[in-house]
């Protein structure tokens, strides 16, 4: 890539910009407008990342590592030079669309009364909530003409998953939340399936990272799948998410760090829940200091924005029936006492998310006695 262009993408994304977006916070300013913060990079504890935005360059004196915006995402991403400037030029175009998306969706919601009737089922009543997850209702066959009308070609929304190969809308009938470069849509309709991420987006093999040590790997298609293999022992499996391997690498760690973080890591007391649906009844019921790891795995910018401050978590994980939630609610509370982080595990009535919880009766005082009631 010759030079030249390299120099214009730099142009394109400011250093601090996409530090930003991708949480990192100043903690103190310094002279000619250079700031420091908490290495992104590594576990750290006190401002140690120096940031110019005039020289759009980055270098941490507790890991020793430096750069451009090219070379940050190289190492934020842990992906080779050439990898990270796909990178780059994708989410130069994809952030305007999936806020485009998202507008689109945010209107609709409201057009569809079997939108409303499932959020409702699901215990979100308050316009306030709705409008601070930013929650809309994709119904099929309206995003393609929202789009083209903005300006956006047909193959950019096949680029970006959003238009499959026949020219129809990925998501239909799904109730839509933003997250971090993806979006999460969840279906209304019993018959389907439930849970739709954008293509691509599931990134490479499932924990990997837990697996590639072994000499032998058991490869399966689904999460089910995985989940028997590795209580009955096996813990050198990993998932491939269906039986038809994604040949290229899309929105790595695609479900971003933890949901609307900006919001909540200036607490000195935060609440880890698994889902979208546990984070929108605690939100509502007034818990303002509640975030959501989509999953009970965090991935490892998750696990470090947890890391960046002096802070108490509550880990309130789903306490399914078959022992998941809570068995990665104590292998997370283990791994976070390590960093120094002092932790408190919720125990919530067996079979019961948070979601469940406040469905079945709860209010925002029992859920209070519950975080008082915590043991680490």
């Amino acid at each position: 890539m010759k030079r030249e262009a390299l120099d214009e993408l730099k142009q394109h994304i400011p250093l601090l910009e996409y530090l930003q977006a991708h949480d990192w916070q100043p903690a103190r300013a310094l002279s000619r407008g250079r700031w420091m913060g908490l290495c992104p990079l590594h576990t750290d504890h006190k401002p140690s990342f120096l940031v110019d935005p005039t020289k759009s360059l980055f270098y941490c004196y507790g890991c020793g590592r430096g750069g451009d915006v090219i070379r940050f995402a190289e190492l934020y991403h842990q992906v080779n030079f050439p990898k990270a400037i796909t990178l780059l030029r994708e989410w130069c175009g994809l952030a305007p669309l999936l806020n485009a998306v998202v507008d689109c969706y945010r209107i609709q919601l409201h057009r569809y009364n079997e939108a409303l009737a499932y959020l409702d089922q699901r215990g979100i009543h308050s316009f306030k909530v709705i409008e601070h997850m930013r929650i809309g209702y994709a119904p099929g066959g309206c995003l393609r003409s929202c789009l083209l009308q903005l300006g956006y070609p047909l193959s950019v929304m096949q680029r970006a998953g959003l238009i499959n190969a026949s020219g129809h809308d990925s998501y239909s009938r799904r109730i839509v939340f933003a997250l971090d470069g993806n979006l999460y849509g969840r279906s209304v309709r019993s018959s389907s399936s439930p849970h739709l991420f954008l293509p691509g987006s599931k990134g490479g093999l499932y924990l990997w990272e837990h697996v590639r040590r072994y000499a032998a790997v058991i490869l399966v298609e689904g999460l089910f799948d995985y989940a028997v293999l590795w209580q009955a022992g096996f813990g050198n499996v990993t998932c491939s998410l269906g039986n038809h391997l994604n040949a290229h690498l899309f929105l790595p760690g695609s479900k971003g760090g933890l949901y609307l973080w900006e919001h909540v890591r200036r607490y000195a007391a935060v609440i880890l829940v698994e889902g979208l649906f546990d984070y929108a009844v605690l939100w509502q019921a007034g818990f303002r200091n509640v975030t959501c790891s989509l999953g009970n795995h965090l991935n490892a910018h998750q696990f470090q924005q947890l890391c960046d401050s002096a802070r108490t978590v509550y880990v309130a994980f789903d306490a399914d029936a078959n022992g998941s939630g809570p068995r990665a609610s104590q292998c997370l509370a283990r791994r976070l006492w390590a960093q120094g982080v002092s932790v408190r595990r919720l125990a919530l009535p067996d079979g019961h998310d948070p979601n469940s919880f406040f469905l079945h009766g709860g209010d925002a005082h029992q859920f209070q006695s519950l975080l008082e009631e915590a043991r680490p």
